[in-house]
C-alpha cells in the first residue's frame, strides 16, 4: 500500500459525491419541468456507484485467500439512471398547456417524480458522505506530517 492510496481512495469518494451532489441539484432545479426535449415530464434520475477495480498487486502465495487485506480502490460512477419505476405526479390543472385533452385524466397536469424530501435528505447525505472523505484526506495529510517531522530529528 503506498503513500498516497489513503488519498487516492478518499478523492475518489469526494468525487463521486460531487457528481451525487450534481445530479441531485438537477433533479431539484427540474421538479417542476412537465415538457423535455425527449416528450413528457422530468424523470429524476439517479446516481449508481461501484467500486474502483484496484489494479494487481504482489499477493504472497502463502497467504491464504482469506487472509487477504481487501484494500480497496475507491468508487466510480458507473452511470446515472433515468427513474422510470416511479410514478409521475398527476396534478388537476385544466388551464395548465400541458394538461392531458381528452380521457378519463382530461385536466390533469403529469408532474416530474421528484419529491423535494427525499432529495434533500439525499443531498445531506451526499454532502455527509463528502466531509467524512475530506476528513480522510485531512488525517492522512497530518500523519503524513508527522512522520516527516519523525524522521527529521
Amino acid at each position: 500500500m503506498g503513500l498516497f492510496t489513503s488519498i487516492n481512495i478518499a478523492s475518489s469518494g469526494m468525487s463521486a459525491q460531487r457528481t451525487r451532489s450534481d445530479v441531485i441539484a438537477d433533479n431539484i432545479t427540474n421538479a417542476s419541468t412537465t415538457r423535455t426535449a425527449e416528450g413528457g415530464p422530468f424523470r429524476r434520475s439517479r446516481t449508481i456507484m461501484r467500486p474502483r477495480v484496484s489494479s494487481p498487486y504482489w499477493r504472497s502465495p502463502f497467504l491464504p485467500e482469506g487472509m487477504d487485506n481487501g484494500v480497496g480502490a475507491g468508487v466510480r460512477v458507473a452511470e446515472i439512471q433515468k427513474d422510470y419505476k416511479a410514478e409521475n405526479r398527476l396534478v388537476y390543472d385544466p388551464t395548465h398547456p400541458d394538461a392531458i385533452k381528452s380521457g378519463p385524466r382530461e385536466g390533469y397536469v403529469e408532474m416530474p417524480n421528484v419529491d423535494i424530501v427525499s432529495e434533500m435528505v439525499d443531498l445531506i447525505a451526499a454532502s455527509r458522505a463528502y466531509e467524512a472523505n475530506a476528513s480522510v484526506v485531512e488525517g492522512a495529510k497530518s500523519m503524513f506530517q508527522k512522520a516527516l517531522e519523525i524522521g527529521s530529528r
